[in-house]
């Protein structure tokens, strides 16, 4: 195992953090609209982003079904379809904290790290977007033929599964966690928030809030 330097990293959730939108919510009306899933789904999906946003889902029985719905798809094309909804839909929703907060990190050369529940497809263009050094996600496996599996790597990239991913990241760049700040807005990211030297939260829903509060953490608004 690699050991820390005691080198701090800045890790950033993406929906409702670095952006004002629950991306996953968004773009399920989104391809909704486009007839590609039914209203059944949509209604499902919508069900469960409420609910994940009080912390109150199995996420990983709704991603599996949700991912379930994609196999065989190819791969590429649904990348190409995230970009075109990620220029369209996402980049206009960008925090005016968010850049701030990104170049002061920058500025002290501390690795920026994505650390979210999104798919790779969007992980990836908000990492190039941002320029970051890195970024954590969930995985969706993909077969010889270039196609969906329908499946996901586990542990999922939610909850404890962040801290899963961010420590193994950590060990293999030698950066320190408890050094490290994490900047989200969900109270699902409460296994990742106590886990590094500096949690940071972002305009939090209810639950969050109450738990920042109470813990005398440092609460910011990136919305001016």
């Amino acid at each position: 195992m690699t050991q820390t330097t005691g080198r701090p990293a800045a890790f950033f959730d993406l929906d409702r953090t670095l952006i004002a939108i629950n991306s996953a919510f968004v773009y399920a009306r989104h391809e909704r609209r486009a007839g590609r899933i039914s209203a059944m789904q949509f209604l499902k999906a919508s069900a469960w982003m409420g609910l994940y946003h009080l912390s109150l889902v199995d996420m990983e029985r709704a991603f599996a079904e949700a991912v379930r719905h994609y196999r065989g798809q190819p791969a590429e094309s649904l990348r190409e379809r995230t970009r075109m909804f990620f220029e369209d839909h996402v980049l206009k929703t960008v925090q005016p904290g968010a850049e701030a907060a990104l170049e002061r990190h920058r500025a002290q050369a501390h690795p920026l790290v994505l650390l979210t529940a999104s798919s790779p497809f969007m992980s990836k263009l908000a990492a190039d977007h941002w320029q970051l050094d890195a970024w954590l996600s969930n995985q969706f496996p993909i077969d010889e033929q270039g196609a969906l599996r329908g499946t996901f790597e586990r542990p999922i990239c939610y909850g404890a599964g962040k801290v899963f991913w961010a420590k193994q990241w950590a060990e293999q760049v030698g950066v320190d966690l408890k050094a490290s700040y994490f900047y989200t807005d969900s109270y699902s990211d409460l296994p990742m928030l106590l886990e590094v030297g500096h949690p940071r939260v972002v305009n939090p829903d209810p639950r969050l809030q109450r738990e920042a509060l109470r813990r005398g953490w440092t609460i910011e608004d990136w919305t001016g």
